[in-house]
């Protein structure tokens, strides 16, 4: 099986191409007044995955309009982002993959980057799909074909590489981007698809009627276990492909919220600056019905360990450390619901009417409030 380890040559090309960029945007630096004032340049992952929308919302919660602009940029996966960050001067943050982070770091692909890239925040969880042809019955059939695990520079070749190691299955991976996967695995091309991508990933979506496709359960032994945090996908997640009664078992990755290396009292560092005080005072509306599922399972408190958090970010968090820990109702509720919704598919149970819901909700809350510890700072409803 080819290991994910990217060879001298690659890795000069595409900083030789970065420092063309980058010589290339020297003569022109970013203006500081009118529609570029408090510019943040945000590159997310693939468009395969949730991280456009997520941006995409974080961006329309922040921006003000006048003092503060939030930009996204599609970038080419995590790989691809840790190298924008560290040569690129027109990018401020970016979304990375914490498996893919650590593989820079143990593999010195730049060297000393834990001393200057930091983060705001751990973001959501990103699932690994495992979706092949019918003939294909479990994962171990997999062995010695062409399994796609996205292109060079997306995170997905890395942690699926891992897992295929820790599970000593010797396929054959090959790179393209998941949308022309697709359409060779459709056609008998390859024999799966690989995809690190929060549920539901929008391309996985489209896939209705499709029944000579189907998801794959990554079996969760001890050496994945370790590694990798469990995941599941549901019937929830994707109706078209997945049994009501049979979810996926599969693992995930983490994701986060890093910074490029700002020098202090700049203009780019005073604007992510302006930035995380208005995602992490703002961060409640981003929990509202409408937005994507995945802010539920940020918490801007988490540490990523290893890694130092941006100064003015933790500075916020430690001025305003009961806001940033404190539930919302309606959170707790999307919660709940969430919850109960998993449970009844695992359990192969009918699902639940909303005022179902509802009344069961209403019946942990007042559980829940004759315990003060648990209760407290929940406001009233």
């Amino acid at each position: 099986m080819r290991r994910p380890i990217i060879s001298l040559i690659v890795i000069a090309a595409v900083l030789s191409l970065v420092a063309l960029t980058t010589l290339s945007r020297a003569g022109a630096p970013r203006s500081e007044s009118g529609s570029n004032a408090g510019l943040v340049m945000l590159e997310t992952e693939g468009s395969a995955g949730v991280s456009v929308r997520m941006a995409e919302e974080l961006s329309r919660a922040t921006n003000d309009g006048k003092t503060r602009r939030v930009l996204p940029v599609i970038g080419g996966g995590s790989l691809q982002n840790i190298m924008d960050l560290s040569l690129l001067p027109g990018i401020d943050v970016a979304i990375l993959e914490t498996d893919v982070l650590e593989y820079v770091k143990q593999q010195k692909l730049i060297p000393g980057i834990e001393s200057w890239m930091t983060y705001i925040s751990k973001l959501s969880d990103e699932e690994f799909h495992l979706i092949a042809r019918t003939e294909i019955k479990s994962i171990s059939d997999l062995a010695n074909h062409d399994v796609s695990v996205d292109v060079g520079s997306a995170g997905t070749e890395i942690t699926a590489a891992r897992l295929f190691d820790l599970l000593r299955i010797p396929v054959h991976t090959v790179n393209y981007d998941p949308q022309q996967a697709l359409e060779k695995l459709r056609r008998g091309e390859i024999a799966a698809l690989a995809l690190v991508a929060g549920k539901p990933a929008p391309l996985l979506c489209e896939l209705i009627g499709e029944t000579e496709l189907h998801f794959l359960s990554i079996p969760l032994n001890p050496a994945v276990n370790a590694g990798y945090l469990p995941a599941r996908l549901s019937a929830g997640d994707y109706p078209s492909l997945i049994p009501f009664n049979q979810p996926i078992e599969t693992i995930a990755v983490g994701t986060v919220l890093a910074v490029a290396n700002l020098q202090a009292g700049s203009d780019r560092y005073r604007n992510v600056t302006n930035f995380v005080e208005a995602f992490f005072s703002r961060f409640q509306s981003l929990l509202q019905p409408g937005r994507h599922q995945k802010w539920h399972e940020v918490d801007l408190t988490r540490e990523l360990p290893g890694w130092r958090r941006f100064p003015p970010a933790a500075q916020w968090l430690k001025r305003n450390a009961q806001v940033a820990t404190a539930p919302t109702v309606e959170g707790l509720k999307s919660d709940f619901a969430r919850f109960i919704e998993e449970r009844q598919q695992a359990s192969g149970g009918a699902p639940l009417s909303q005022q179902e819901k509802d009344r069961l909700f209403d019946q942990f809350k007042n559980w829940a409030s004759e315990r003060p510890g648990l209760w407290q700072r929940v406001p009233p409803h």
